[in-house]
């Protein structure tokens, strides 16, 4: 499963799908808690799908400044690669864990956005990217520096109510965000892009006069 995990082009696969259909998926394959809580928009960057691998890492508030300024996040993102969406709970502190310089580096590295369950800031700068949407809970000019710093990271982490691994397929639009266990990713995909075809068709014929009734009967899709 791995070797077809890799295979999968994901820019295309966020042209084809989108939150919705994993949520649906989700739902009809058992897995009925996958979707985060409300609370995250997106805040800056383009207006796509974001779909990704998760790299997760955790923001603890700390007193001092450190002997390694910023060593934690140095860390974590040098170690980033094609394909990784990074989820970071910063949840404890009102500081901005995530910025520009951050996210710069993230595109250089090859990955796809963030999802923070905290703050972020040079908002601005990040959408002037135009490259890499972050996801959090709103802007704040803060610096972490010396209030709060990763700690650890790719170890299962808490955003916004849902539990998520390293590894794990990351689902993010403008509706909200979906979280696939990586053992499930495969056959999750392979139905969202099934259900997004058959949804296509239903719009289609709905945006033709078709009566929602007949749609209904014919696609069972709503």
């Amino acid at each position: 499963m791995e070797n077809s995990l890799h295979n999968i082009n994901l820019s295309t696969l966020a042209e084809e799908t989108y939150s919705a259909v994993y949520s649906d998926v989700c739902d009809a394959s058992g897995f009925r808690h996958q979707t985060l809580d409300p609370g995250m928009r997106l805040l800056a960057g383009p207006k796509n799908v974001l779909i990704g691998w998760a790299r997760t890492a955790v923001s603890r508030p700390v007193t001092d400044i450190p002997d390694r300024p910023y060593g934690g996040e140095i860390d974590f993102i040098d170690s980033l690669s094609t394909g990784d969406v990074v989820v970071l709970d910063c949840s404890r502190k009102p500081a901005a864990a995530w910025g520009e310089l951050f996210s710069t580096a993230s595109v250089g590295r090859g990955a796809r956005g963030a999802l923070v369950d905290g703050l972020i800031r040079d908002i601005e700068k990040i959408d002037q990217l135009d490259k890499f949407p972050v996801f959090g809970r709103g802007g704040r000019p803060t610096d972490s520096l010396g209030r709060v710093a990763i700690a650890e990271y790719d170890i299962p982490v808490c955003v916004y109510g849902l539990t998520v691994n390293s590894g794990d397929l990351i689902v993010c639009d403008t509706d909200g965000a979906i979280v696939v266990p990586r053992e499930h990713a495969l056959d999750i995909i392979e139905k969202a892009r099934t259900k997004a075809s058959i949804e296509s068709e239903a719009r289609a014929l709905l945006l033709d006069g078709g009566y929602l009734r007949d749609v209904w009967e014919k696609y069972r899709v709503l």
